[in-house]
């Protein structure tokens, strides 16, 4: 019976590329997917792309991960997948030609899925009706329309395997849905039909289990964290798949877990409604899910099931939402808590005094409460014997000018107020506060296409 092994080798851009380079090089694998792009990242690229149009992706990608075992991963016949094109496919495969031609790869073969970005339709879109509605309930559409940098449809897996029938040796992409990039090769190699919505819904979870990188094998693990094997050495999760089973295992000679438990706190992981967990490619049911230990660092995953896929594309619109500043002070025991809290209200004492007009302002004390926040334990014996605490307040307005005035006002207080105050950091700074409106797009107004071609 035919096997696909796929690996995880990033869950964030600036995740570490030590596993990504160890699986490379040791594990029995036919593909590895890089997982770059969180909500706002691309946000971030826009900006970028802004100052520099030659920026505006992820080039850790090729920096990190093609210079140390990209020369290794052609040589063993390993295809990569990546959403590190962001918002600049097209610069990415510039790199990564230039990389593979510093190399002497002739004939690398580089495909990329474009289509995704859909800002010049919003126009369009707008007179055809469709209003763009806040997944959260919150706002107009039309307020934002000219304050948007990014807008990015999640695209599914389509465009990723059209790439790999062509031969790609590694794949770009920009919002790909996470799980797609894993999804496209294993319906490649299997032969899954189109609507055969159950094997799709296991490719997806594996995938799933895949594109946060080292969460899924002990890293950020609520369970039992202090037991997780060579942490410093921490792989990343595998798949593999046949026609009809999902296993998850790691590559040899690494740390991290491949257990119960660690494949549940990540399966369960953003899912929100288990008996439908929306995709681009299908929905997804796990409510029968069955997750066994199969051995050391082998885990089986059964019992899941899926639908139809959605009419509509989950959209990603980045939007600049105004500004912010940032200040703390630090105060030592005793009485760390009390003389922070006394400091918040001489600030804001004098903040009214001259008039700032913020449309927010939060106040939290690092130590106690800025985790947790109303439900953290603030009862005279939680704050009596503090030896710290941080004063933290975020000040927020669109209008610039507003956010400034508490700049000043900060510093001064070392000696101006309570006593043991410690101002750290430097100076604060006005930041831009750029935002998510979660929305959603006809599928049909959405044109994915993947091309490739040779360095």
């Amino acid at each position: 019976m035919k096997k696909v092994a796929i690996g995880g080798g990033q869950g964030f851009w600036g995740d570490s590329p030590d596993a990504a380079v160890h699986m490379i090089n040791t594990a029995d694998i036919q593909y590895m997917a890089c997982d770059y792009l969180a909500e706002l990242t691309l946000s971030i690229m826009a900006k970028q792309q802004l100052k520099d149009p030659k920026r505006g992706y992820a080039p850790d990608f090729v920096t990190r991960i093609l210079k140390d075992a990209g020369r290794t991963a052609k040589q063993r016949n390993i295809r990569l997948i990546t959403n590190a094109g962001g918002m600049n496919i097209q610069g990415c495969v510039d790199a990564i030609r230039g990389w593979a031609q510093g190399e002497g790869l002739k004939g690398y073969k580089i495909g990329y899925v474009t289509g995704d970005d859909i800002k010049d339709q919003i126009p369009q879109l707008l007179r055809d009706g469709w209003t763009f509605p806040n997944l959260d309930g919150e706002g107009d559409f039309t307020e934002i329309v000219e304050k948007i940098y990014n807008c990015n449809a999640y695209i599914g897996h389509e465009g990723i395997e059209a790439c790999i029938d062509q031969g790609a040796d590694t794949v770009i992409t920009g919002r790909a849905a996470d799980s797609a990039l894993f999804l496209a090769p294993l319906k490649h190699e299997l032969g899954w039909a189109a609507d055969d919505w159950d094997s799709l819904a296991r490719g997806i979870m594996a995938g799933h289990l895949l594109e946060c990188g080292g969460q899924g094998a002990g890293g950020n693990y609520m369970y039992d964290w202090r037991h997780v094997p060579r942490m410093d050495e921490l792989g990343f999760p595998i798949a593999e798949l046949t026609a009809g089973t999902l296993e998850l295992t790691k590559a040899p000679d690494c740390g991290g877990v491949i257990c119960e438990q660690s494949t549940k706190e990540q399966f369960l992981y953003e899912v929100l409604d288990p008996a439908n967990y929306i995709t681009p490619d299908v929905v997804v049911d796990v409510t029968g899910a069955a997750i066994r230990q199969q051995g050391e660092n082998r885990v089986r995953v059964e019992g899941i099931r899926g639908r139809r896929r959605p009419d509509t594309l989950k959209l990603c619109v980045g939007y600049h939402k105004g500004w912010k500043t940032v200040s703390m002070l630090s105060f030592a025991w005793p009485d760390a808590y009390e003389k922070a809290r006394y400091c918040a209200e001489v600030i804001m004492k004098k903040m009214a005094r001259i008039g700032m007009r913020a449309d927010d302002v939060h106040i939290s004390y690092i130590g106690l409460n800025s985790l947790h926040l109303n439900v953290a334990d603030t009862s005279e014996r939680a704050v009596k014997d503090l030896n710290e605490c941080v004063l933290r307040i975020a000040v927020f307005s669109r209008d610039k000018a507003e956010c400034a005035k508490i700049i000043p006002e900060i510093s001064p207080l070392q000696l101006n107020g309570p006593p043991g105050a410690s101002f750290f950091g430097g100076r604060a700074r006005v930041q831009e506060v750029m935002a998510l409106w979660p929305t959603t797009v006809p599928r049909d107004a959405v044109k994915a296409a993947g091309r490739v071609i040779e360095a």
